[in-house]
């Protein structure tokens, strides 16, 4: 009993915490009441091991290898049409739990041992998942960085050319987890066919942005896989997906499914599919405020005198803001000062920092998607970046600006752009 308690109390104390936050890590968002009721269903309860092939007028069951999925296979044949359909993919594959899995599983099914890949480096905003030292090591990839333009926070499309047309790399990656600007696909398409390569989109921070038609559409770009997780930026319940084209849909399948995963979540699939028709309708009005409100916040730290990176380009064209503090105390005081704030947000390398500064990074970034999808605006920005401004250059105590956070918070208590 006591321990019941204890848990039921810190869950408790969670909810009524975080929902006076300014919640800000670009990683995350919060979900509608319609999509939570499909994480909290009888689904979660089940298995559904095997997998689901399609065609133009329906889904044909492949394998099946529990009874009791026939209302499952309607839900997932549901969250493949949909997503094929919303992102311009020939094949969908919903058995990934988490992007990085869907990730590991685009290497398993296209790459083997020793192969290299290309990608961004950590510095420069590369997901863990895109080098040695997490998925990529694990199916013993070697990876290879893409030469980095600082100045514009992007891939340096005639030195990437280069190399790799010299490194040849298996899979080229694209997208990251520091990700302002939409990266060179069509670009790098050319150089890709060139030495034979499958070009990998990571579209785990900018899914519901391409989703709302507000950032890059992948596949027409010329990538050929794309992998993602199903939160961030787009407002589902956490877990992951792999789309791509129909000539990569079989070892894709394999891989996932019995490469790699077992059941793969069947709740999150039915959150997902909600969150999917949620997009449908609201997605290009959400994903307009979301890039709407990035620039509002950005321009206003900017005028207020923090260095926010970017400003010859806008600063951002994603839910992404990301800000050099290094004369004001640097990424790691900075972020837990404002946490005390309860502004949430996370300290984050910058391309010039080395990885011995992972501990205490010269930046911060922000993301705005989680603000909007409970219906703040470009005027709300203005009050945000007043508030971070008191904390960080105006030496306020956190306690005193937290009672404004709350204040600010109280108002945008209810998700939006969603059915309920």
């Amino acid at each position: 009993m006591d321990s019941y308690k204890k848990i039921i109390g810190l869950m408790e104390r969670h909810e009524s915490w975080r929902s006076s936050c300014l919640n800000m890590i670009a990683s995350e968002n919060v979900t509608s009441n319609a999509v939570r009721m499909g994480v909290a269903s009888d689904f979660g309860h089940r298995y559904a091991e095997g997998l689901l092939g399609g065609c133009d007028d329906g889904r044909k069951l492949f394998n099946r290898f529990y009874q009791g999925t026939a209302v499952f296979d309607e839900v997932e044949g549901m969250a493949m049409s949909m997503a094929e359909k919303m992102f311009d993919a020939e094949h969908a594959n919903m058995v990934p739990i988490s992007g990085a899995l869907a990730n590991l599983t685009a290497y398993y099914a296209l790459a083997k041992i020793g192969d290299k890949i290309s990608g961004l480096n950590i510095e420069c905003g590369g997901h863990i998942s895109h080098t040695h030292v997490s998925a990529a090591g694990v199916m013993g990839l070697k990876d290879v960085a893409y030469p980095f333009d600082i100045e514009e926070m992007n891939i340096d499309v005639d030195e990437a050319k280069k190399m790799v047309l010299r490194e040849k790399p298996k899979i080229m990656i694209f997208g990251a987890s520091v990700f302002l600007f939409p990266h060179p696909l069509k670009e790098m398409r050319e150089a890709a066919d060139e030495i034979g390569a499958v070009m990998m989109y990571d579209a785990a921070h900018v899914a519901g942005l391409i989703a709302g038609g507000k950032f890059q559409k992948p596949f027409k770009e010329g990538a050929d896989v794309m992998t993602s997780s199903t939160h961030k930026s787009f407002p589902g319940p956490q877990g992951g997906m792999i789309l791509c084209k129909n000539k990569f849909a079989k070892k894709i399948d394999n891989a996932a499914f019995p490469g790699l995963m077992s059941n793969h979540h069947l709740h999150h699939v039915a959150g997902f599919v909600v969150a999917l028709a949620e997009m449908e309708k609201f997605g290009a009005e959400y994903a307009s405020q979301i890039l709407k409100n990035a620039k509002a916040l950005a321009q206003s730290m900017h005028e207020l005198g923090f260095d926010v990176l970017c400003e010859h380009k806008g600063f951002t064209l994603s839910h992404q803001v990301l800000v050099d503090i290094s004369k004001n105390g640097g990424g790691r005081k900075v972020a837990n000062d404002l946490e005390a704030a309860n502004i949430i947000l996370n300290k984050n390398m910058l391309p010039r920092d080395s990885l011995d500064k992972t501990g205490d990074p010269s930046g911060i970034r922000i993301g705005v998607q989680e603000l909007t999808h409970v219906g703040m605006k470009e005027s709300e920005m203005k009050e945000v970046a007043q508030l971070i401004k008191r904390v960080v250059l105006g030496g306020e105590s956190p306690g005193k600006v937290k009672r404004d956070v709350g204040e600010l918070k109280s108002g945008f208590s209810k998700v939006c752009y969603c059915f309920d």
